[in-house]
């Protein structure tokens, strides 16, 4: 995500970082490539000249034409300016005050509306609590299967109703939530190719039904200007609560991230960045800043960590790593669980300091499908002893696994290294030990 316009502002920064001392004519050029790339990532032309007007107003004072580090100085002004323009610390988590609480999804067809209810009900779910989809899009039968498949598939009922008219099928699912004690309830409300009056009036009339703790309309973050001007619409209609942008993942120029806010005055609150149902992530300006500007975003790194990682296994991991007691089998489910993690573009992105341009990520991404086939072609006596693998059994390896001798080279030498950096570690920490003893 935001690969695009990242390349461009970093290439900004750079240039800016060769020069000691900056000049009224290094910031004017700076501030003219900045407002470049953010009108080819699609940004709308009103937030481009508000912050560009706000940079250059405060990069041209004398805070940073006197600073030791007037290059940091600048990134820095451009940092806080696309954060306030995106919330900056205003609240924007989704708040739900009844029990049951509703969230009415709106959006256009095709803007992920319906997988999102999904995740979202998952979000839920995961948090501890008891969601309950409604399955609202009546004009659209594939929508209504579509909800009770993904509601299948991740253990969470769907409530159809007669499949055909909406607003009895809202007024039947407040009944239904209350009886089977459900204290969420997303609503999954019809979308349109384009927005027309009989779409605004059925959402008005929902609105006035259920009388939603929160309005949030599903965004195409592919579709661009477009989605910005729908939003706009759809917020002066129906006083939306907030925004879900989907589809971050997908080859989006990211203007639609930092326009939205600005043009209807209403947070984004979630971001859809893949098509698992667990790639749903609460968004935090300051951190989706940092990825765009290509400083990473740790924060969000950590808690992923946290969240796919069970921490007691990984704990007693470490112990029996720095033990040497360790196998191919443990190397095994360490690709898995670095695997489980997400796409590698998507962890670097997170991770501050990583020179992407420099990372084959797709060769990295091969490397540990094919580590993952090559042991799973070994025999437990082959995963437990690697020392006994000889020139035969690698060829059969090979085979089995579709790689190659050297594949297989590859894979014991990381093994290897692996073992030799834990034994490193573990005299490290004894000679701590050691040298924190009070004799």
């Amino acid at each position: 995500m935001f690969e695009n316009l990242q390349k461009k502002l970093t290439g900004v920064f750079k240039n800016l970082s060769g020069k000691g001392k900056l000049s009224e004519k290094n910031i004017k050029d700076a501030v003219r490539e900045v407002k470049l790339s953010l009108l080819e990532a699609d940004v709308h032309y009103k937030v481009v000249k508000e912050l560009i007007d706000r940079v250059k107003e405060e990069a041209i004072g004398s805070k940073v034409l006197e600073s030791l580090t007037p290059d940091q100085e600048f990134i820095r002004i451009v940092r806080d300016d696309l954060i306030e323009l995106m919330g900056g610390k205003e609240n924007n988590k989704i708040t739900i005050s009844r029990n049951p609480g509703f969230i009415m999804l709106t959006g256009l067809q095709g803007s992920g509306k319906t997988s999102t209810a999904a995740k979202l009900a998952n979000f839920y779910k995961k948090k501890g609590k008891n969601p309950l989809l409604v399955a609202a899009d009546t004009y659209r039968p594939a929508a209504i299967d579509q909800l009770v498949q993904l509601g299948e598939d991740i253990g969470i009922p769907v409530f159809t109703g007669d499949r055909v008219n909406a607003l009895k099928i809202i007024e039947e699912s407040k009944k239904y939530a209350e009886k089977l004690l459900h204290d969420i309830v997303i609503v999954d409300t019809a979308g349109r190719l384009h927005i027309d009056e009989k779409m605004m009036e059925e959402l008005e009339n929902i609105k006035k039904l259920i009388n939603p703790d929160e309005i949030l309309m599903v965004v195409d973050s592919m579709v661009g200007q477009d989605a910005v001007n729908s939003a706009k619409e759809f917020n002066d209609k129906l006083d939306l609560s907030g925004f879900v942008v989907s589809k971050l993942d997908g080859d989006s120029r990211g203007g639609v991230i930092i326009s939205i806010r600005y043009i209807t005055g209403k947070p984004v609150k979630l971001v859809g960045v893949g098509e698992k149902i667990d790639d749903l992530e609460e968004f935090y300006p300051d951190r989706y800043v940092g990825r765009i500007l290509g400083m990473g975003d740790v924060l969000s790194f950590i808690e992923k960590v946290e969240q796919d990682i069970d921490k007691k296994k990984a704990e007693e991991d470490a112990e029996r790593f720095m033990d040497g007691k360790f196998d191919l089998k443990d190397f095994l489910e360490q690709i898995r669980q670095i695997r489980k993690l997400g796409p590698l573009s998507s962890l670097l992105e997170m991770v501050p300091g990583v020179p992407k341009e420099q990372v084959d990520v797709t060769k990295g991404e091969q490397e540990l499908k094919k580590f993952e086939a090559i042991i799973n072609s070994m025999t437990p006596k082959e995963r437990k002893n690697p020392g006994i693998l000889t020139y035969s059994r690698k060829q059969r390896i090979a085979k089995g696994s579709g790689t190659t001798l050297q594949d297989i080279n590859r894979l014991l030498k990381s093994y290897d290294q692996l073992k030799k950096t834990m034994k490193q570690m573990k005299k490290l920490k004894g000679r701590k030990l050691m040298n924190n003893l009070p004799f």
